[in-house]
């Protein structure tokens, strides 16, 4: 077993903890390159509507687009699992041994019988994600994420996995509010806390842009030389996900959305940017993009003639180039902007990957801010 690396970094007088992640081929670019990505959609679609009002649905907007991943372990001795540091969502969940789906025959399974420190509530779950969904049951057990040990974690153990074959990771590990995590258990970031693993109840994002090692989430403080200048600190809006409040979108010196104000998720679960699908329609006309299936196609050639897309956030602007949001997929170029967020709100953006990778994000659980710098 590969041990994770901790290097012994100070700020803010504390031990940072850093975790190396890896960026892998989304589950999306996969299914796109063997031209089955459309015809996953529409066979996944129907299972959305299944529902059991006996069992807790938490719904997640996406995993298709999971990207970065790294490596925890679960129980005694330790079973190592790769996962998805998600700030969009708030619980852990990995294949339990007792899992029947195909999936999880291609992903490592936990064995809660090898864990002297497990422990069993017998509580159903399910978890939604987009065409994605897991069922199974809550365990407890210790958790570590590098050096840090969450004692007595509860988890989700999948017992059944629809739509996950091929997906580059085993599991997910939420980071956000505990407002939303199932059954009202207590998050592993919360746990750690209260636990006093960390004094200062941060955690940061580096995602590398060039290639797939080198990207990094620290915990318990921040390492100043992923990023250039000053963090620029955000207020939380709403204490459920990593909700900030935006001024405007821009494009050319016109707003192109988010014209009256609007919310915004930061979300390393997804790879891509989501908005309201007419909104999003408008930025592709100004890029000449055309539909095509689930996906918006644009000249390879844009990127030396388009200009930023920027984001203004508490008074600041954000640009995002065109060699950012528009991204190479085999012969031809796609856009990395998405619809569908109108689902859930009249006016919602989530800032996945492609943002985060141009922007250092630091979240702080004690001051219910999100800090941001142009990441180096």
């Amino acid at each position: 077993m590969k041990w994770l690396v901790l290097l012994g970094l100070v700020a803010l007088s504390e031990c940072i903890v850093i975790l190396p992640l890896r960026k892998m081929k989304t589950l999306r670019e996969t299914l796109r390159e063997k031209n089955l990505l459309n015809n996953f959609l529409e066979e996944r679609a129907y299972r959305l509507s299944k529902r059991d009002s006996k069992i807790t649905i938490h719904p997640l907007k996406n995993y298709l687009d999971m990207a970065y991943v790294g490596n925890i372990t679960i129980g005694t001795p330790p079973q190592e699992f790769r996962v998805v540091f998600d700030t969009g969502s708030a619980d852990l969940w990995v294949p339990s041994i007792s899992c029947v789906s195909p999936a999880c025959y291609t992903h490592k399974t936990f064995n809660l019988h090898n864990s002297s420190s497990f422990g069993q509530t017998h509580q159903p779950i399910s978890i939604s994600y987009g065409p994605g969904i897991i069922q199974g049951f809550l365990g407890s057990d210790t958790v570590r994420i590098g050096n840090l040990v969450s004692l007595k974690q509860s988890f989700g153990l999948s017992q059944e996995e629809y739509g996950f074959d091929g997906a580059p990771f085993d599991g997910v590990l939420g980071l956000t509010y505990p407002s939303i995590s199932i059954k009202g258990i207590i998050p592993i970031f919360d746990n750690l806390w209260s636990q006093g693993a960390f004094s200062e109840p941060v955690f940061a994002f580096y995602l590398n842009t060039c290639k797939p090692e080198g990207s990094v989430v620290m915990f318990g403080g921040v390492d100043h030389r992923y990023y250039k200048g000053e963090l620029n600190w955000i207020p939380v809006s709403q204490t459920r996900y990593w909700q900030i409040s935006m001024n405007r979108i821009s494009m050319n010196g016109n707003v192109t959305a988010c014209s009256r104000g609007c919310q915004a998720l930061l979300d390393t679960r997804t790879s891509m940017i989501h908005g309201p699908t007419r909104l999003i329609t408008n930025i592709h006309k100004l890029m000449n993009a055309r539909h095509q299936g689930s996906e918006y196609v644009v000249s390879c050639d844009a990127v030396k003639t388009l200009p930023p897309v920027i984001f203004n956030i508490n008074g600041i602007d954000y640009p995002l180039p065109p060699q950012a949001y528009i991204t190479k997929a085999q012969n031809f170029c796609l856009s990395i902007f998405h619809g569908g967020t109108e689902t859930s709100s009249p006016e919602t953006w989530i800032l996945g990957g492609v943002f985060l990778r141009q922007y250092f994000s630091v979240f702080d659980r004690r001051n219910d801010r999100i800090g941001l710098a142009l990441a180096v």
